[in-house]
This record gives C-alpha cells, sequence and structure tokens, in this order.
C-alpha cells in the first residue's frame, strides 16, 4: 500500500518534470518510469518484459528511446555492471556505489560514505571528480568468499 502511494507521488514529479521540459506524458514514458521504479537496476530488456505485462504494443525500439531521453532529462540513471547491456535506475535513487559479486553475480548497494577516503584521495591527488552514480566495484561477496 505505501509503495503504490510512493509510485502514484513519484509519477506526479515525473509528469510535471516532463510537462515541465516541454514533452508530453506518453503512457510508454509512465510505464517505462513505473517498471524502474519497481524492478530498480534493470536492463532494458526486464523493462520492457515488464511493460508488456500491461502494454503489449510497447516493442523494445520504444523502450530503448523511452530510456535515451529519460536519462538525457535526469529522470533516470543507467551503469554497467558487467559486460551485457546497461541497468537503468531512479535518478532520485542513484547516490550509491555499486559492488558486484563476480562469482554469483549479486550486486549490493553501499553508501558513497563507503568510498569517501578513495574518493577524497582522487579528488586532491588527481583533481579527479568520482560519478557515484556509474562508480561499479568487482570482487567477491562475503557469502562467496566462504565457499
Amino acid at each position: 500500500m505505501a509503495q503504490d502511494r510512493d509510485v502514484r507521488l513519484a509519477a506526479q514529479a515525473w509528469d510535471a518534470e516532463l510537462r515541465s521540459r516541454g514533452y508530453r506524458v506518453t503512457p510508454q514514458r509512465q510505464l517505462v518510469l513505473e517498471a524502474i521504479a519497481k524492478l530498480d537496476h534493470a536492463t532494458p530488456e526486464e523493462i520492457a518484459a515488464s511493460v508488456q505485462q500491461t502494454a503489449r504494443g510497447v516493442n523494445i525500439s520504444t523502450i530503448y528511446r523511452t530510456l535515451e531521453l529519460l536519462d538525457k532529462l535526469g529522470l533516470v540513471t543507467h551503469t554497467h555492471l558487467g559486460h551485457g547491456a546497461p541497468t537503468y535506475h531512479l535518478a532520485s535513487d542513484a547516490d550509491h556505489v555499486h559492488l558486484v559479486c563476480q562469482d554469483c553475480g549479486r550486486v549490493t548497494e553501499v553508501s558513497p560514505d563507503a568510498i569517501h577516503a578513495l574518493i577524497t584521495a582522487l579528488d586532491e591527488g588527481q583533481g579527479f571528480e568520482t560519478d557515484v552514480a556509474h562508480l561499479t566495484v568487482f570482487g567477491r561477496c562475503a557469502e562467496c568468499r566462504r565457499g
């Protein structure tokens, strides 16, 4: 119930943002945003499968065009969690670092505070500003290490 309310509130914000930038709020755009909110870290194909449960006529090229627009507008962001397709999540939820287990594929999110020292060292030593929203660290999770 609370999740439905959160999605409705988010949908109102998405609608307002699209309209304020001169874009129409189409059912396809709304369904893509709702799928991303529900799935979290979803590939375009996973988003398409979710959207097609409600609207079978929405094809994958529409999903890709919509994702490109929503990314450009800053409503969603993508990251690469491996060699395959990028995964998308809401830009409002993008302030985290992805930890990807190379053995089991588990994706864990941690606060940027967990790597604050690295971010600071890169900034101070190299003048390099880290884009945390696109940061992925590969390794082995605790379960796989226990073996």
